[in-house]
This record gives structure tokens, C-alpha cells and sequence, in this order.
């Protein structure tokens, strides 16, 4: 039961795919996913036996030239399988980057709700916010683009790298099959996020041009 993974462009999506995607379960309603659609240039689909799994809206883009990686939105089934799911959608992610930006370091940016979702950017070096570092000045510059970048500038705190609301229009949405293997010192990192008025926290990293290309091609053999 491999994991099926498949991308085209987000215009491409119908009506009945977006209320699909709205039946999955997840943390997202089909305004949200409508919205997503309008936002963002790619769409992956995962898929099992043919039964959807997860999905994601994402675009690769430069931000003041430099190759990124954005994942506007990204929502897994609560399965046994979701583990499995996360790494074909970022494993498409990594293969797309490869593609747009050879030979190139690219930063990886996204939303997160919750700390265990974080295994996501488990491939990702020098990530910020991380616990026992202090972000300076151009670390913290990375924060406001993407803050800009995902339309949260104005309720974006960047000390924090906290969307104080209305920060879930859009987020990575994942559940880990182990959370109690989350250390205590990432799960700290999210006390400061309001959950209650929609807030989020705002991780980028980096992925080296010869990572990448090692995780560009995982299971594209």
C-alpha cells in the first residue's frame, strides 16, 4: 500500500475535488480550501489504494532571490498511515524544489499549529524559531517575508515568530503517530501561540543544495 503522490496546478480543481478535500476530516472547512486554491499555484494530492490521505497548496517561488519552498496549506488523514502520507507530500515538495531550483539552497517556510507537525522539517537544517537560539537580525528578516508572504503581516509578532490570529487560514496540518516523542523543549515553543484566536507559529529552514538532491529523489527511483 504505497502512498501515491500527484501535482498540477491548483486552477485545475473542480468544485466536487474541493469539497472532497473538505470531507477529509482535518482542520480545514471548504471556504478555507476554497480560499487556498486562489492563494496558492500547486496542488499535491496523496493518495492509498486510491482513497485520499492528504493534500497540499504550496507555490516555489523567489523571495528576494532566493529559491523557496512555501507550503500554504497542508491537511493528512488521521490514519495509521499519516507518517507515511507526510513523507510522500514533502518528498514531492523536495522533488519539485530540485526541478525549479538545481544546485541551489532553498529555504522551506510554513504555518504550524502544533509541535508535533514540526516532524515535517525533520530534513530541514538551521530552523528557526528552534529551542536555544537566539534568532538575529536576518533570521528574524525570514520571519516578516513569510509572514508577508502567507497574508498574516499584521497580527505577526516578529520576537515571537507568533501569528497572534487569525493564523489558521492555513496552516500544516498533521498529527504525529508519536507525539510523546516530541521533546518538551519544541512543545515549549508553542506556549506562547493563542490557540483560542487562531494563532500560529511562522518555521522556516534551510535544505542544502546536495540534500536536496537526495530528498528530491527519494522514492522517485
Amino acid at each position: 500500500m504505497s502512498v501515491e503522490v500527484d501535482t498540477r496546478d491548483c486552477a485545475s480543481l473542480t468544485e466536487i475535488e474541493l469539497e472532497e478535500l473538505a470531507a477529509l476530516g482535518g482542520a480545514f472547512g471548504l471556504a478555507h480550501i476554497t480560499k487556498a486554491k486562489e492563494d496558492w499555484v500547486l496542488f499535491t494530492s496523496a493518495h492509498i489504494d486510491g482513497k485520499l490521505h492528504g493534500f497540499t497548496f504550496s507555490t516555489l517561488e523567489r523571495i528576494g532571490g532566493t529559491p523557496c519552498v512555501l507550503l500554504g496549506m497542508m491537511s493528512i488523514k488521521r490514519t495509521g498511515k499519516r507518517d507515511s502520507v507526510l513523507k510522500g507530500l514533502m518528498s514531492e515538495a523536495y522533488h519539485r524544489a530540485l526541478m525549479a531550483f538545481p544546485d541551489e539552497d532553498v529555504v522551506v517556510g510554513s504555518r504550524f499549529a502544533s509541535a508535533d507537525a514540526l516532524e515535517a522539517f525533520k530534513s530541514l537544517t538551521e530552523l528557526i524559531p528552534r529551542p536555544g537560539h537566539r534568532a538575529v537580525g536576518e533570521e528574524r528578516a525570514w520571519g516578516k517575508r513569510l509572514a508577508r508572504r502567507f497574508g498574516v503581516e499584521s497580527a505577526y509578532d516578529d520576537q515571537t515568530f507568533v501569528v497572534k490570529a487569525n493564523g489558521t487560514g492555513g496552516f500544516l496540518d498533521h498529527e504525529s503517530t508519536k507525539p510523546e516523542k516530541v521533546h518538551q523543549d519544541i512543545a515549549d515553543q508553542f506556549k506562547p501561540v493563542p490557540k483560542a484566536k487562531g494563532g500560529t507559529l511562522i518555521v522556516h529552514g534551510w535544505t542544502m543544495a546536495e540534500v536536496l538532491a537526495k530528498l528530491g529523489k527519494l522514492d522517485k527511483q
